[in-house]
């Protein structure tokens, strides 16, 4: 390493400025964890046009962070219709369509599939062009951060005592940052992933997807006078090319998906320009600009490890599969939420060694989960795409019973797809080594459907306060002792937290406003909202509690 070498600290390197890594470092950051991120990227490049949705999840976490508000205010007009619509072409006859609430609805709407979400911050429906910016300039205002664009990782080592990473910025200038850990959010070609040897593994090919990134400025006039109502997401159904279209900024960029047929497989054989124009639903006089195009195949992958040592994974570095509603990114939302309480802990000095652990052992069977739901519903898709007939658009009453009959399964098929609060809400943690369990399993779920539980390692399901907050506005930023009951005496817990410097602290829900799951007295919520512990009072032990949750030792059944 030459002397002109930059040298830098930080507590935690993240690789990639995605919204992966952008969501960890804010996480990191809010936590008091000093962070370098290095991304290859120019600073200001704009992303890749994909990613158009941000779960209530996800939402929930940029709610903790501060930035909920900001990732609302943007991406598509707030007046323009969130639907998904699904026609004949983009300007053909409307078969069935999913409501959703435009932006300025979002939390009055009432009735429909996606309404009454259980959160404080239900979905939003945006772009990632314009997603990525705003958690970007989020991120660079918080203290302790430090991003450094165009500049790429190019290798890094690792001992006991923590990781020396070195990368090159566009001038050629040699950066060398010595760190405790390292993450990896460098996407599906990660080079931490291939260096920390973990293995990718699944359904290598579900799907092949032509994508373009169009302006056409008259496309949405041309829908408005036919009578059409715009949508969101406008998925075309016909024998000829199906496909999906969905608005970008609400008034002249699209992005239009064509899903080659089953067995296609070379994209140079499918004319980019006739499948826009069939799934558009217009002539060769149609004029549009082709921004930029990207052809992709639909995987369902997995990796067999997230983490060897000090270095860990996340996001599409560690998953990947068919991005149906966004699952790939918000899952590597969840999967930055979960890391970042772990590495502060860590480096707080409160959480034990073992803490780690749980990282690997609570996300691995959510991904294996979550990537099943979406490879199913890809090949639920793929033969629903392929079972549509040229009756689709005929007249008649028989072509009108087909297209009834089409609209009834393909609204059922599609709104646990888009009105998901099952994934959302519903996963939960079984066999972690940081939650206490009790015997009870929490209940299952499916994509579109769960029962909220306070079973240890599920989410802590939400409510309103007394006084009108959240319940999330009102935690701390380490764990929080619910208590339903102001006589029941928590000294004892609380002492133990404070000599191993856990941070606890202790919420009473008074006057009692908790839903009826709410069945026990005390509810030890984690930093990340699933839940730790609960009991009618403390354990006769609470030290062992407290080393439990933070990686020293685990209760078991």
């Amino acid at each position: 390493m030459s002397a002109d070498t930059v040298r830098l600290n930080a507590d935690v390197v993240v690789v990639g400025a995605g919204p992966v890594g952008l969501a960890l470092a804010m996480d990191l950051a809010w936590r008091g964890v000093e962070v370098i991120v290095l991304e290859a990227r120019p600073r200001g490049e704009p992303p890749n046009v994909k990613s158009n949705h941000v779960s209530a999840r996800s939402m929930e976490i940029f709610r903790r962070l501060g930035v909920a508000g900001k990732v609302r205010d943007a991406g598509l007009p707030a007046d323009y219709p969130n639907d998904v619509a699904y026609r004949t072409a983009f300007l053909g006859r409307e078969i069935t369509r999913i409501p959703i609430p435009c932006r300025a609805d979002r939390y009055t709407a009432a009735g429909g599939p996606d309404t009454d979400w259980p959160t404080p911050e239900p979905p939003h429906r945006i772009n990632q062009i314009y997603l990525e910016p705003v958690l970007f300039a989020h991120l660079e205002a918080m203290p302790g951060v430090r991003i450094l664009s165009a500049t790429t990782l190019t290798d890094f080592t690792q001992s006991e005592h923590g990781v020396v990473a070195r990368a090159t910025d566009a001038q050629g200038t040699a950066v060398e940052i010595t760190c405790a850990y390292l993450v990896g959010c460098d996407g599906g070609r990660s080079g931490v992933r291939k260096a920390i040897g973990a293995t990718l593994s699944g359904d290598v090919a579900l799907q092949h997807v032509q994508s373009s990134y169009i302006r056409a400025p008259s496309l949405l006039p041309m829908l408005r006078k036919k009578g059409g109502v715009p949508a969101w997401a406008s998925f075309s159904l016909n024998p000829q090319q199906s496909g999906n279209v969905y608005a970008i900024d609400g008034r002249e960029t699209w992005l239009v998906h064509v899903y080659l047929k089953p067995g296609v497989t070379d994209f140079e054989a499918v004319d980019r320009d006739q499948a826009i124009r069939t799934v558009l639903g217009v002539d060769g006089s149609f004029a549009y600009d082709l921004l930029s195009k990207e052809d992709w195949i639909g995987r369902r992958l997995i990796v067999d490890r997230m983490r060897r040592d000090r270095v860990f994974i996340c996001g599409d570095a560690s998953h990947l599969w068919v991005p149906y509603a966004g699952y790939g990114m918000n899952a590597g939302i969840a999967d930055a939420a979960n890391l970042a309480w772990l590495l502060a802990a860590r480096i707080a000095g409160w959480g034990a060694d073992g803490i780690l652990a749980a990282y690997e052992a609570e996300r691995l069977p959510i991904t294996e989960q979550v990537s099943h739901f979406a490879m199913n519903h890809a090949h639920a898709m793929t033969k629903a795409r392929g079972a549509v007939s040229s009756q689709i658009d005929a007249e008649g009453p028989s072509a009108d019973a087909y297209r009834a009959s089409i609209a009834k399964s393909t609204y059922d098929l599609n709104v646990q797809q888009y009105c998901c609060a099952g994934l959302n809400f519903g996963y939960y943690y079984e066999r972690s080594p940081l939650i206490v369990y009790d015997g009870e399993v929490a209940p299952p779920y499916s994509m579109g459907e769960f029962t909220a539980s306070t079973a240890p390692g599920a989410r802590v399901p939400h409510f309103t306060l007394a006084d009108g907050r959240s319940l999330y506005d009102a935690f701390s930023h380490g764990y929080n002792l619910l208590r339903f009951d102001p006589t029941v005496d928590v000294t004892a817990l609380m002492r133990a937290a404070r000599i191993k410097g856990v941070p606890i602290d202790l919420l009473d829900i008074i006057p009692v406003s908790a839903p009826d799951v709410y069945r026990h007295k005390l509810i030890l919520a984690r930093p990340d909202q699933h839940v730790a512990w609960r009991g009618d009072q403390i354990p006769a032990e609470p030290e062992a509690l407290i080393n439990a949750i933070r990686g020293a030792d685990t209760i078991r059944d």
